[in-house]
């Protein structure tokens, strides 16, 4: 088998998550800043086996696509041209971050720490793939 990649994008960091090679456990692995996506996704899957990309969707409470979206898209049409062999899938991403952020306090990290957006970003990521790991079963 090969790993899951979930990436939640953002404008200036973008949070990276991976499942083991037996897509069991997801984990954070790291954020990037978003200019050098393209070229760490290339670089990782040229060393790790990667099935598939789950890209966080943001939508609003109305379940109409967030603004955000307008930069996500060019970035998959991109990612599609770089790495054509593997599929995207897209998740559902509305609280991702508030439950980051909730998981940041109940693993008791102080409050400096909790100010760490690149950390948020990560266990976004790992969030989104929990997520589409749940669905499946």
């Amino acid at each position: 088998m090969a790993r899951l990649l979930a990436i939640d994008y953002g404008t200036k960091r973008t949070g990276i998550a991976v499942t083991d090679e037996f897509q069991i456990i997801a984990s954070g692995l790291t954020t990037v800043n978003t200019k050098e996506l393209l070229a760490f996704l290339k670089d990782y899957t040229t060393k790790e086996k990667v099935e598939l990309f789950v890209i966080g969707e943001p939508k609003q409470m109305n379940n109409k696509v967030s603004e955000s979206e307008a930069d996500i898209l060019p970035f998959i049409e991109k990612l599609k041209k770089a790495i054509p062999d593997i599929p995207i899938v897209r998740v559902d991403e509305r609280f991702t971050s508030k439950m980051a952020f909730q998981t940041m306090i109940d693993s008791g990290l102080k409050k400096n720490q909790r100010k760490n957006k690149a950390l948020v970003d990560e266990i976004s990521a790992t969030i989104i793939l929990q997520s589409y790991m749940s669905s499946k079963h």
